[in-house]
C-alpha cells in the first residue's frame, strides 16, 4: 500500500470515529461514553481510536472545536450580504431567518446542551466554544451594523449594543424553548414569522428616519 492510500485510510478512519463519538456523546454524555464504545461503534479496534486522539478528552474537544467551524457559513452570508445592501429591511430579515435554522439544528443544539453541561469540567472548552460561535456572530453582526450606520441606514452610536439586541429578539425565545424542552423551536413557519417581527422591533429603534 503506498503512502497516499495510507493517509487516505486514516483519515476515513478518524472521520468514522468522530461520527461515532459525536453519536454516543450527544446520546449518554460525556461520562456516559467510553472510548471502547466509540472503537465498537466505528468499527474499528480501540488501538485505531488511540491512534488519532490520545484520550477521550482530546476527542471531545476536537469535536467541539470542529463543530464551531459551521459559523463560518454564516458569518459569510453576513459580511456578503449586510454591507452593501440595498434593502436593510428584506436582507436583515434574510439573515435573521438563517440565524434561527443555523442555531436551531438539532444537533448543535444537543451539543450546546453537552458543552454547557460539562463546563465546569472543561471550563477551557466551554469558553473557546462561546468566542468561536455566539461571541464571533455577534461581531460580526456588529461589524455589519457599524457600516450600515456610516451609510446612514441604521442610527446607532454602539454597534455590539445593537448586535446583543438583534441576536436575542431573533434568537431569545427560540432557542430557550429549543434548549429546555427538546424541540427544534416551533413550526418553520412560525419561526420565519418571529424572526420577522424581530427584525421589524429591532428597526423601530434602530432604523433611520
Amino acid at each position: 500500500m503506498g503512502k497516499t492510500a495510507r493517509r487516505a485510510g486514516r483519515m476515513a478512519s478518524a472521520g468514522v470515529i468522530r461520527e461515532a463519538a459525536m453519536t454516543l456523546f450527544l446520546r449518554r454524555g460525556y461520562l456516559g461514553t467510553s472510548m471502547e464504545e466509540i472503537a465498537t461503534l466505528a468499527g474499528v479496534s480501540k488501538q485505531t481510536v488511540y491512534t488519532h486522539f490520545a484520550d477521550k478528552e482530546t476527542l471531545f474537544t476536537d469535536l467541539v472545536r470542529s463543530a464551531t467551524d459551521r459559523v463560518d457559513d454564516f458569518v459569510q452570508h453576513l459580511t456578503d450580504v449586510l454591507p452593501d445592501t440595498d434593502d436593510v429591511v428584506a436582507d436583515l430579515r434574510q439573515v435573521a431567518r438563517r440565524y434561527l435554522a443555523q442555531v436551531l439544528q438539532p444537533e448543535l443544539l444537543q451539543l450546546r446542551r453537552l458543552v454547557i453541561g460539562e463546563a465546569g469540567r472543561f471550563p477551557d472548552l466551554a469558553r473557546t466554544y462561546y468566542e468561536r460561535a455566539p461571541e464571533r456572530t455577534l461581531a460580526a453582526l456588529a461589524s455589519c451594523f457599524g457600516l450600515l450606520a456610516e451609510r446612514g441606514l441604521l442610527r446607532l452610536d454602539d454597534p455590539a449594543l445593537a448586535a446583543g439586541h438583534f441576536a436575542y429578539l431573533v434568537l431569545g425565545a427560540p432557542l430557550d424553548r429549543a434548549m429546555f424542552c427538546g424541540t427544534d423551536g416551533g413550526p418553520p413557519a412560525d419561526l420565519d414569522r418571529h424572526a420577522d417581527e424581530a427584525v421589524r422591533v429591532f428597526l423601530a429603534r434602530y432604523a433611520t428616519r
